[in-house]
């Protein structure tokens, strides 16, 4: 149901998802999809925890290594 929402944000359709769906299957192939996803997913949890780190830092509870540098 959110993603649902968050495709209507966009002003994205069924066709049109089903289009994009369609252009990069032809483009990358089957075979190549998992492994294109898995490396996104991988992106986005060190994005995520990138963060974190960062959100620790800022509030003081940060690691020991960003202690001493402070």
């Amino acid at each position: 149901m959110i993603a649902l929402k968050t495709l209507l944000l966009f002003g994205l359709g069924g066709q049109e998802i089903l289009l994009i769906a369609l252009v990069v299957l032809l483009l990358f192939g089957g075979a190549k999809i998992p492994e294109l996803m898995r490396g996104l997913g991988k992106g986005v949890k060190s994005f995520k925890d990138g963060m974190k780190e960062m959100d620790d830092v800022v509030s003081g509870e940060g690691s020991k290594d960003a202690k001493t540098t402070e």
